[in-house]
């Protein structure tokens, strides 16, 4: 939160989405973009620490390792079988065509790893930390998500409950900390927009935010 800029903020977020919810107030449209800003952020560094996470525990148990082959997070050995799993948060994560480039980085892994090792026989898996798949054989990858995800990197049928309550360690501190953070960093970026960004009757200049955030360089 200390590096957030005011500029920042309105070059990468949806101004005519801003608009649209009637947004009238300077420290309603801070805290709104603050807030789209910060969740976008916290799902990105949550999501590391995940896949962190899953990789120290398989670690532990198969020992397995981070992999050094492009699009492949995690590899370990097991029942005479390479796994190498991309590992991502949630069921829902990308759209048709990043789906068919995690496919590719399969099949690349797959070659990579059999030109050192002819004979070994890999499977590749995409791995989610939370959710529900059905259906999990996709035909050339399996898709395991939620419990059936750290079972299968662990070994451990109740791991994925077990690994909740530790996250409430000193959240409470944390969260002191951060509200106090936020709470300052929303006075101090409300203050510049009403300076930048709001005209002397207190509207805002919604012309010069759409400028800032779409006009062509000339």
């Amino acid at each position: 939160m200390e590096t957030l800029k005011l500029r920042d903020f309105i070059k990468r977020k949806n101004p005519y989405l801003f608009k649209a919810k009637n947004i009238t107030t300077a420290a309603e449209f801070v805290k709104n973009y603050a807030d789209a800003y910060i969740s976008s952020a916290e799902e990105t560094m949550f999501g590391d620490w995940l896949e962190g996470l899953a990789v120290f525990v398989c670690s532990t148990v198969y020992n397995g390792r981070k992999s050094t082959t492009k699009g492949i997070d995690l590899e370990f050995d097991k029942d005479n079988i390479r796994y190498i799993i991309s590992i991502k948060s949630g069921p829902y994560w990308g759209n048709s065509t990043q789906i068919a480039k995690m496919r590719e980085d399969f099949k690349t892994a797959k070659k990579t790893l059999r030109t050192s090792k002819s004979g070994l026989n890999i499977l590749a898996v995409n791995g989610c930390c939370y959710g529900i798949e059905n259906n999990p054989d996709k035909g050339d990858y399996y898709k395991y998500c939620g419990q059936d995800f750290w079972y299968f990197i662990s070994g451990e049928e109740t791991l994925y409950q077990d690994i909740i309550e530790p996250l409430a360690t000193d959240a409470k501190e944390k969260n002191e900390t951060f509200s106090t953070e936020y709470g300052k960093m929303l006075n101090k970026i409300t203050k510049e927009f009403i300076d930048e960004y709001c005209f002397e009757d207190g509207s805002i200049d919604w012309n010069k935010i759409v400028r800032i955030n779409s006009a062509s360089k000339i």
